[in-house]
């Protein structure tokens, strides 16, 4: 997506300023004998999504929200529920920050189509340098808010056609007419033409130095979390 002029409460940050990525390594499924009664989701970024269910009850996935993000398709999913995974090509993407909106992140990474015809694992290289529009806190809530209202008035659009015709209509966000408007509705939404902007809006660049100084201050006690993680495999 390319980026035109933001409004001027608007700054642009990079998504690894916003996400962490977690290895799934210590989330992936032992067993691929699923049931649908059994409780936990195994998931993959991909189309099928749930793959199946597990009995298993260690190594559960329950920081919620977060964004899986399949390190060689790019594709991805929000996710809001405890699950396992099958592969460890995955990203599993956290934010950074508590203050941070995922939902917002994740609208943004919708609009990507990066280049895959390399077999590489994408988030370090590629993904986590993208940069991404990014508006004060309160905009970013109010622009969540209005495009799930958009995108639900035209999720009921299809139910009232099925309804009249007899047809299926459900069509992937990303194919067909109802993708292009959702997509365009996107487009707006990270142009800062979708709500209005609020003059007394923290400035999003005051927010993203914040952010960034939260990080850097992190870093040895993420450091040192991934050592203890190093040294408990290896014993």
């Amino acid at each position: 997506m390319k980026i035109e002029k933001l409004p001027e409460s608007w700054t642009i940050a990079k998504l690894e300023d916003l996400l962490d990525y977690i290895q799934p390594t210590n989330f992936i499924v032992k067993s691929t004998d699923y049931d649908d009664t059994y409780k936990t989701p195994v998931l993959t970024a991909g189309k099928s999504f749930i793959l199946g269910h597990t009995n298993e009850t260690d190594g559960i996935f329950n920081d919620l929200p977060t964004i899986i993000f399949d390190d060689f398709t790019t594709a991805i999913k929000f996710v809001t529920f405890p699950f396992k995974v099958k592969s460890s090509a995955m990203k599993i993407l956290v934010p950074t920050n508590k203050i941070i909106n995922l939902k917002f992140v994740y609208y943004f990474m919708e609009t990507l189509r990066m280049n895959v015809d390399t077999h590489k694992r994408y988030w370090i290289s590629v993904g986590s340098k993208i940069e991404i529009p990014f508006p004060p806190i309160n905009e970013q809530h109010r622009i969540v808010e209005k495009v799930e209202q958009v995108f639900s008035e035209l999720d009921n659009i299809l139910k009232i056609l099925e309804d009249l015709t007899g047809v299926y209509y459900y069509l992937p966000a990303t194919s067909g007419k109802i993708g292009l408007m959702r997509q365009s509705i996107l487009k707006k939404a990270f142009e800062g033409k979708l709500v209005e902007q609020d003059p007394t809006d923290e400035p999003a660049a005051i927010l993203l130095e914040r952010i960034k100084a939260e990080n850097e201050k992190n870093k040895p006690v993420k450091k040192i979390k991934a050592n203890k993680v190093k040294q408990t495999k290896s014993k």
